[in-house]
């Protein structure tokens, strides 16, 4: 079951502190983005999935992604976002927002003498300034997406 938070994010749950470990090879040669070049089949060592993307379980959420603001980002409609509530915020951070009750992803943008943006990644959707009278609360900050590439 999911529980839709706003009309951006979908709940999809925390980190299993209980979960096996997910280990699959990594390769010691690079994949070329450009031209062919002959692959090694040397595999370096086995990679941790969970070591590698959740620092910190107890802390860590993951949410489904809705809608087209972060797409200048590489996040898309239906990505799988990793979430770190434990991480401090800095400007430049894409966050999990919360403004006055409501949801929102966006990069945040701490800006001296001015206040707080939340900046979308799509020059579609405007920039989010927050006026002093609006309540915000940063609940978490994107460390990883996940992004599905089968058709």
């Amino acid at each position: 079951m999911s529980l839709s938070l706003g009309d951006e994010l979908e709940w999809v749950g925390p980190v299993d502190a209980e979960v096996k470990t997910l280990r699959g090879p990594l390769f010691l040669s690079r994949v070329p983005a450009g031209f062919p070049s002959p692959a090694d089949d040397y595999i370096e060592e086995r990679i941790d999935l969970n070591a590698l993307l959740i620092k910190h379980p107890a802390a860590t959420f993951f949410l489904r992604v809705k809608g087209h603001s972060m797409t200048g980002a590489g996040i898309y409609d239906n990505d799988l976002v990793i979430v770190d509530r434990s991480l401090n915020p800095v400007s430049g951070s894409v966050v999990i927002a919360i403004i006055d009750g409501e949801l929102t992803l966006k990069r945040l943008a701490l800006l001296p003498g001015v206040g707080v943006e939340l900046r979308p990644e799509n020059p579609d959707y405007p920039i989010l300034q927050l006026s002093e009278f609006q309540e915000l609360d940063i609940w978490g900050v994107v460390t990883d997406v996940i992004h599905n590439l089968r058709p």
